[in-house]
This record gives structure tokens, sequence and C-alpha cells, in this order.
């Protein structure tokens, strides 16, 4: 089965080729970073009239560089929420006008789901069941992911993401949008021990989350310690948030029994993360797995493979909806 995945939830458009039988055939992406850098955050608008104006010629693109004809594809997937209802709308529309005229099916996919399957597109894919610590945007959570929609949520923040908070974190050092990447180049370059913040919610006993209180702490030391600091500031805080976000996502997989752990989204890409996050799981007898770097951030590849997942169960829909707010939950196992 060959299935067109299209994302669109965001300030990314993604589109892919998915092939049940070879796997991944293709894949391309435009970030609006540039765009909204200038407002120093996304604007829906903006955002949605953009997506217009990229999608089809990133379909045409992937078709191309696969050597593939719009008459072979046999399914679409697209993001059908959450997200910025006009962003999604975008995605949506052009993925259902596709199928109708092609008369395939098509199937809204949670985007979510997308992020907690993006490792299976890999080479050496973990099998279920795992423990993925999903950090993406403005989620951060801890789910049981016993196949494909059988999720059982552990813990998730009870304010900010941690997306959040590195975005936050490098706009209260002046390090512009989106944060999170500049902030870990900076970090790179401070001493993570000279200044200390506090880990929230570490010894809590559970598996929850807290990182509104972290980004105060940080604007205290900002204040207190001046620009000179923010080397040091960046590293302090990245080690405090890696350090909870580690600590609590072993804490699951020993609590769930699982020995294999999925890290996905955007902030799995933070190199400290990785590195420190691999070599505790390694002592704890854990298995780590990752998406690939470009699959972290949003894309229209994993978009593909959850739809395609779906598809081979026969779970398809006739609606024409998007979902700016979706729990995750809610999802048919298949």
């Amino acid at each position: 089965m060959l299935v067109l995945g299209v994302e669109s939830s965001c300030d990314e458009t993604g589109v892919a080729l998915y092939d049940t039988d070879h796997g991944l055939l293709g894949h391309a992406l435009h970030s609006q970073i540039a765009m909204h850098d200038a407002y120093g955050g996304v604007v829906p608008e903006l955002a949605s009239r953009d997506h217009i104006r990229r999608v089809l010629p990133l379909t045409r693109q992937v078709l191309a560089a696969s050597r593939r004809d719009l008459s072979a594809i046999d399914g679409i997937a697209y993001t059908q929420g959450p997200g910025l209802a006009g962003a999604l709308l975008v995605g949506a529309g052009m993925a259902r006008a596709l199928a109708y005229a092609l008369d395939v099916p098509a199937v809204g996919v949670h985007h979510l789901e997308g992020h907690l399957l993006s490792p299976l597109i890999s080479d050496v894919p973990p099998a279920f069941p795992f423990v993925a610590l999903l950090v993406s945007g403005g989620h951060t959570q801890l789910m049981l992911v016993s196949g494909v929609g059988r999720y059982t949520l552990l813990g998730e923040t009870l304010d900010d993401a941690a997306g959040e908070a590195f975005d936050k974190t490098a706009q209260l050092l002046g390090l512009g949008y989106p944060g999170g990447p500049a902030l870990s180049k900076l970090a790179a370059t401070g001493d993570p021990v000279r200044l200390t913040l506090p880990r929230p919610m570490l010894n809590s006993g559970d598996f929850d989350f807290s990182f509104s209180g972290l980004k105060t702490a940080v604007l205290t030391l900002v204040r207190k310690a001046g620009p000179g600091a923010a080397a040091d500031i960046a590293a302090a805080f990245q080690a405090a948030a890696v350090e909870v976000l580690v600590t609590k996502a072993l804490a699951a997989c020993a609590h769930s029994g699982a020995t294999r752990l999925v890290v996905a989204g955007g902030v799995g890409a933070n190199a400290h993360l990785r590195e420190r996050l691999t070599r505790q799981a390694g002592a704890a007898g854990v298995a780590v797995f990752y998406p690939r770097l470009e699959f972290c951030t949003d894309n229209g590849a994993m978009i593909a493979y959850a739809g395609a997942q779906r598809m081979l169960h026969a779970q398809t829909d006739l609606t024409f909806a998007v979902r700016p707010r979706w729990d995750l939950a809610a999802l048919e196992a298949v």
C-alpha cells in the first residue's frame, strides 16, 4: 500500500510517501521559522497562508523524487489535529480533495500519534510495548505504548511543556525564535554547575512534570546574574530540565516493567538529553530509541506511517473535519 502523508498542524509543511512493503520512499519539508522569526512566535494566519503556497509543490517534489505518479497512491493520510485550526484545514482540504479525485481512502491522523510512532520508521524500530517520552511543542507526556492506538497516559506536564520552557528561557536570554536549538548551542559553552536552578517535581513520586517554576527561576537568575552569565544560565537550565526528563522517564520504565524507551518530539533532538538518557538507560538495562533527527520536528513521514498502519486495518473515515484539540487517549486501537 502506497500512502501519501500531509502534515500542516503548525509552522512546518511536510509531505511524504510511505510504502508498507518498501518503507519510506521520499519526504520533503518546508519550515516557516524565518517567516515567524520577525514576530517572535507563530502567527496563525501567516502559517495557514504559507501552507497553501507550499503543500502542492512539495507533493509534486516528493512524487518526482520517489518516481511515482498520483495514480499509484492507494490512500492519503493527513494531520487532523491537534494544532492550529486554519493550518489543519489546509492539509485536510488538500488531502480530502485529492482522495476524492483519485477515488482512494483518506484518514485523519493524530499529530502526537505520528510523533509516538516516528521511531518505527527507522532501520532498527522498537518492538511493542515501550514507554514513550513525548516532548513535542506544547506537550510533555509519558505514555505506555502497547500497540498502535493502545496508549496509556502515565504522566504529563501540569503547566508549561519542556519545549515551551526551552523557548521561553531562550527568549529571556535574548536568543530569538525558535529558542530550543539556540539555547542548546549556547549551553554547550557554559558551566552547568556554577549556577543553581531547581528540579521541579523531581521527587514527587509520580510521572508528572512542571516547568513553569523553572522558567520563573531562570528569570530571577537573569536579573541577578546579568547578561554576562547567559551561557552558564543556559547550561544550568538545560541540565535541570534534562535531569527531570531522564529521571521521570526511567522511573516510568521501572514502574511499568518496560525495557524499551522511545523519545519523540522536537526536544528529543537535544544532544545533552540523548547523551545522558542513553547512558543512564543503559545502566538500568533499558534500550532507548530515537527518531532520525529530521523526524524529531513535525514532518509528513510520521503522518504517512501512522496513517498507513490504520489503513492496513481498514480504519478510514469520510468526514471532513479538523480537531484543534484532541485527546490522544481517545484514539481507537487497531
